[in-house]
């Protein structure tokens, strides 16, 4: 298989968005240690930071050899804030909620954030609002509602607090899109994403050293974080870079729909979680409803 055609793209975004799909199981795992969201995701800056750094001084290094011009201070001020944003703000949100709900409902959730980016891009940029993207909502939010439904009786206030934790993080990370937009096209998706990861990185770890001070933790919270920010953070990311120089935003999303299935199965057969049939159509509905509002906006814009 030759790497720069639209087939390569197609198995690179499929493979980042199937390990994307594992962060919740890896961060599942480290809370049976009794520790918190705040120290995970520290823990997770920590391993996964210094290399976006090395990315980022690499692609610097290659400007200057090139004879590129520079990006102004005030673009890499403006895409740290946006990096901030979405890999702190947004990121501390879904560890939280992940205290209280389960891997999948998770998943579910935070796989709304595209219908957040629709309404958000209508309200601060005048977007349009579709009459499939309300279709998509309808039935993207009854799937939600079924497994919902089913996880309140045992969790109680507990799945209220999480999901309401992880839609905030979706909205968060919508507008993280919506702003990443115009930085990702001035410096290119490689240092946009070293420039924004380090920014959320350092963040991450001063609002824990301010929040709490200690960093300790024992060796299976340390490996579960080491794998969350290798493999569910700094490999998929450029694996879907990759995929986005291959082939199209739509199909990747499009095939990044694989993602809630793979962490389903996962927290199925590693976390044990239950799956009934309930389960099984509040899911579908989801994806159905997420899934056709992909592939519709992916009509409207070949038009």
């Amino acid at each position: 298989m030759r790497y720069n055609t639209p087939l390569a793209g197609y198995v690179m975004t499929a493979l980042g968005s199937g390990l994307f799909s594992t962060k919740a199981i890896f961060i599942k795992l480290a809370f049976r240690e009794d520790l918190d969201a705040s120290l995970m995701l520290a823990w997770r800056m920590i391993f996964s930071t210094p290399l976006f750094v090395i990315v980022g001084l690499l692609v610097f290094r290659q400007k200057r050899q090139n004879a590129e011009v520079l990006p102004p201070n005030r673009t890499l001020f403006l895409a740290a804030l946006v990096g901030a944003l979405g890999y702190f703000l947004s990121a501390y949100l879904d560890f939280k909620g992940l205290e209280y709900i389960s891997a999948q409902l998770e998943r579910l959730v935070l796989f709304t954030y595209p219908l957040f980016v629709m309404f958000l891009g209508a309200a601060l940029f005048g977007k349009r609002i579709t009459k499939y993207g309300l279709i998509a909502c309808g039935i993207t939010y009854t799937g939600l509602a079924i497994v919902f439904g089913i996880d309140l009786p045992k969790g109680g206030i507990n799945t209220v607090i999480g999901t309401a934790l992880v839609l905030a993080c979706a909205i968060t990370f919508a507008l993280n899109q919506l702003y990443a937009k115009e930085y990702i096209t001035k410096l290119g998706s490689i240092l946009f994403t070293a420039v924004s990861m380090t920014a959320g990185g350092i963040t991450c770890l001063v609002f824990h050293a301010l929040a709490d001070g200690d960093f300790a933790a024992n060796s299976v919270f340390l490996w579960n974080a080491l794998g969350c920010a290798i493999f569910a953070t700094f490999i998929p990311i450029f694996l879907v870079n990759g995929g986005l120089e291959r082939t199209s935003a739509q199909s990747v999303a499009m095939i990044s729909t694989l993602s809630p299935i793979v962490t389903i199965a996962l927290a199925v057969w590693i976390l044990d979680e239950p799956f009934t049939l309930a389960d099984a159509i509040g899911s579908t509905l989801v994806l159905a409803g997420v899934g056709y509002y992909t592939w519709a906006e992916q009509r409207r814009l070949k038009m």
